[in-house]
């Protein structure tokens, strides 16, 4: 009988993790199904496969991004390069948080919902550090807590110095750019290892969120799930243009050869956790240089948060809606700039679109109650939002590595 794949048993554990979780749903209340099944059982095997991935993500960005700038061997190149990337970052998150609030805004979402109809969730609103400060925390004092504390703009610059560094060096560290790609082929196959037990992850893991959001929660909200995820869906479509137009890729090949990290993601809710995966997919599937991947994959996870930044855009309409307060020209660009803003420097795990909607709703002047009432859904929310954000950091490695000739396999690519 022949062995089913990766992707498959993944896709697999993540249907019957949903079915699974519908029928605990009902009993989730129940002392044994919340304390035995959902908060042990599921808790240990799911937290298990997202600490083992979460474990090598430090290590491969470090190693990846060192190698992959020294791979390129040519400064001007890697200047190239990244301005290629965070220019289509930056326009590509500004784009999203559009649709997001165009789409809010005429299908009027939370227009004629009460306050009283709705379950409202506890949120406390983290503090907020300086800009200043912000900034100065992305450039490294000291790279051991850097990596401790995975402040990963920080990681990533002092790598990127590194592989900058043994580029300019050129012979004389040539053992030390050895020495890396080892590094990078080792921790490459102990992620391989790792995806051996994603299945049993990806089940727990969808299990535990559907059971613990109950289905009550999600009717009361269906109109704003809806119109985020037809946001998500539009967004989803401005990307295959972009892969048409400038990578020459049929979207169908796209998303078959992309389906495993997108099972990844969306088990996950977290863009780290798919790094490894992601650049691994990039090489294998479609033939994308590891110097290109290794650079645009692990940034892209930081800075480019373009579903996040969808849901922004839906959420700050739909709270302005349940309180009654008109939006302006000036909240919208106002949203949409700090929407673009906030997306980098924030972390690339479950719940981080929190911090930067609480950061959305000061700026538009609206009440940071309603954050109360989204986050009942927001588990839910997230899990789609991961797999645009990561779609979109796909997309843009294509599309760069198409620009730049650096596709070294067009069979894979092509196939």
């Amino acid at each position: 009988m022949k062995k089913l794949g990766l992707t498959t048993r993944i896709m697999v554990g993540l249907a019957l993790g949903i079915l699974f979780g519908l029928i605990l749903s009902p009993f989730s209340k129940t002392p044994f199904v919340k304390d035995v099944v959902i908060d042990s059982v599921l808790a240990f095997f799911g937290g298990a496969f997202i600490n083992l991935m979460k474990v090598m993500i430090v290590p491969l960005v470090s190693v990846s991004l060192a190698m992959g700038a020294a791979s390129i061997g040519d400064i001007k190149k890697l200047r190239r390069i990244g301005t290629k990337v965070l220019g289509f970052y930056f326009a590509t998150t500004a784009i999203a948080v559009a649709i997001g609030l165009f789409v809010a805004k005429i299908t009027g979402v939370g227009k004629g919902m009460k306050m009283g109809e709705l379950p409202v969730g506890e949120f406390k609103v983290a503090e907020q550090d300086k800009l200043i400060n912000v900034l100065l925390d992305m450039v490294p004092k000291n790279i051991v807590n850097a990596m401790s504390e995975e402040k990963m703009l920080a990681i990533i610059i002092f790598f990127l110095l590194l592989g900058v560094a043994i580029t300019a060096l050129g012979d004389k560290v040539k053992n030390i750019k050895v020495i890396l790609e080892e590094a990078n082929e080792l921790v490459l196959k102990m992620v391989e290892l790792i995806m051996e037990v994603a299945p049993i992850g990806v089940f727990a893991l969808i299990s535990k969120v559907v059971a613990s959001t109950g289905v009550d929660v999600l009717l009361k909200l269906v109109g704003f799930v809806v119109v985020t995820l037809i946001a998500f869906v539009i967004h989803t479509g401005v990307y295959q243009i972009m892969l048409v137009s400038m990578a020459k890729m049929s979207p169908i090949k796209f998303f078959k050869k992309f389906l495993k990290v997108i099972s990844v993601a969306f088990s996950t809710s977290s863009s780290n956790a798919t790094i490894p995966v992601n650049i691994e997919t990039l090489s294998e599937n479609f033939g994308v240089s590891e110097e290109i991947s290794s650079f645009t994959i692990p940034l892209g996870a930081t800075v480019n948060m373009d579903g996040t930044a969808i849901m922004q855009g839906v959420a700050a309409v739909f709270i302005a809606n349940l309180y009654n307060i008109h939006l302006g020209p000036t909240q919208y660009l106002g949203i949409i700039l700090t929407a673009v803003l906030a997306s980098v420097g924030t972390a690339g795990v479950p719940g981080a679109g929190m911090l930067m909607l609480s950061l959305v709703l000061k700026q538009a002047g609206l009440p940071l109650e309603g954050i109360g009432v989204v986050i009942g859904v927001d588990r839910i929310i997230d899990m789609f939002r991961t797999v645009v954000n990561i779609t979109g950091d796909a997309v843009c490695t294509i599309v760069v590595a198409r620009s730049e000739n650096e596709i070294t396999d067009m069979e894979k690519f092509n196939n």
